[in-house]
């Protein structure tokens, strides 16, 4: 596989704490699969620093009044990712680096109420590659969102981790209904060093 020009790798929410463990009916399976999302989204990140390609890393924060959560608990999620919680920052194995940019979003999507768009443009990005949790929110929307502003975007499938596997699959189908090509793996990328 070749990482296309103008690629940016988007790692969506990968920080620190038990991402999957509040909204699973099985803990220990969500929290083998939110470690292995973990260390498959290192070996990405390995991959884009080696070849020096833009890092954007995305992070969701909360206010401790929780003044920002909007409609965000109306569904099966608790309050989580308060701005004061060790939980909320980014995961130790891909903390972010010299160079990298990062974004605080408040809502599920990367482009929502941040600057991403004026990031992206001034990367010249025409493709994102997306990894990170939860598969089935925060980065389905940012891929959707990413669709709709005409980005191409990959997901690199086993760098993802969902709600639960279900939820992992089904976003999975609904994001590659929008772009035929979007799903890779981290071998596939591997591949491109």
């Amino acid at each position: 596989m070749k990482i296309e020009e103008n690629s940016v790798l988007v790692v969506v929410d990968v920080q620190g704490g038990d991402m999957t463990g509040t909204w699973s009916e099985n803990l220990q399976a969500a929290m083998e699969a939110d470690r292995i999302m973990v260390q498959n989204a290192k070996r990405v990140l390995d991959v884009f620093r080696a070849k020096k390609i833009p890092v954007i890393q995305l992070k969701e924060v909360h206010r401790k009044d929780m003044v920002d959560f909007g409609r965000e608990l109306d569904g099966t999620e608790g309050v989580h990712l308060l701005e004061d919680s060790p939980h909320t920052d980014y995961a130790h194995l891909t903390y972010p680096i010299e160079g990298e940019y990062q974004i605080t979003k408040r809502r599920y999507s990367g482009f929502f109420g941040t600057d991403l768009e004026i990031l992206l443009k001034g990367l010249g990005a025409k493709t994102l590659y997306l990894i990170g949790g939860f598969t089935d929110v925060c980065v389905h929307y940012t891929a959707v969102d990413a669709h709709q502003h005409d980005y191409h975007f990959k997901v690199v499938t086993d760098a993802c981790a969902g709600s639960s596997k279900e939820a992992h699959d089904y976003a999975l189908k609904a994001m590659q209904y929008l772009q035929r090509d979007a799903l890779i793996t981290v071998a596939d990328v591997e591949s491109a060093l």
